[in-house]
């Protein structure tokens, strides 16, 4: 039986065509868009002299030359694990955190257990983001009518936040908020009511600001700028 080559070839593309994945079968699984946060932290010891809330000069030093060179940084998840009598431990942390505040390091108490005697143990939490492989564009970019994203679809979300955020370790565990300061926001409102409110161009010196215009330079065109300078 003599075959047409025609018909040969149509059944060899069809046979093609049936073993490639449609879109439809394409899900976002196959092209994750997730943040990878990986955290390494370090354990630093300190001592303390006997009895006191003073650090050791030598650690002391070596504490500031830690913070100074970004072995300690301030996107770092700082705490301080101190043992002893709690009145005790509460002023070692409270070293410990004046040490480092000048460099912009914000280091909170930890758990106590397994530190030594007049010993401290700061633990330096560090995370790091890993990007997403973007872009990504292993789905077939042509329209198949299934209402399906492209693959590529979300990648500059994740990227931008990555990119953007001041401490990676806020993807983790969000920072707690503090008071507001209820002095300044009731003077505001109590100033406004009573009409003492400053505004910006008496306290900054200012004067008013005006729009001016300017005539185009070269010839061939008279704008409004040149206004009244004609016969």
């Amino acid at each position: 039986m003599k075959v047409h080559p025609y018909l040969a070839a149509v059944a060899l593309l069809l046979a093609l065509a049936a073993c490639r994945p449609g879109a439809a079968e394409y899900t976002n699984t196959e092209a994750p868009k997730n943040l990878v946060l990986n955290r390494a932290s370090s354990l630093i010891d300190v001592r303390f002299l006997p009895g006191s809330s003073r650090l050791v000069p030598r650690d002391a030093a070596r504490l500031r030359v830690l913070a100074a060179t970004g072995r300690i940084a301030p996107s770092d998840q700082v705490t301080v694990s101190v043992g002893g009598f709690p009145r005790l431990a509460a002023a070692r942390v409270e070293t410990v955190a004046e040490a480092l505040l000048p460099y912009r390091i914000i280091a909170s108490a930890g758990p106590p257990a397994g530190v030594a005697a007049n010993h401290a143990l700061i633990d330096t939490g560090r995370y790091l983001v890993t990007l997403p492989p973007c872009p990504n564009w292993s789905k077939e970019p042509a329209g198949r009518y299934t209402n399906t994203f492209a693959s590529n679809y979300g990648c500059a979300t994740a990227v931008d936040l990555a990119q953007s955020i001041a401490s990676p370790a806020d993807l983790a565990e969000g920072r707690p908020v503090g008071l507001a300061d209820a002095v300044p926001a009731a003077a505001a409102v109590q100033n406004y009511q009573a009409g003492k409110v400053v505004l910006l161009q008496a306290a900054s010196g200012l004067g008013p600001i005006t729009s001016t215009s300017t005539a185009p330079s070269g010839g061939g065109g008279t704008g409004a700028g040149s206004a009244g300078t004609g016969p």
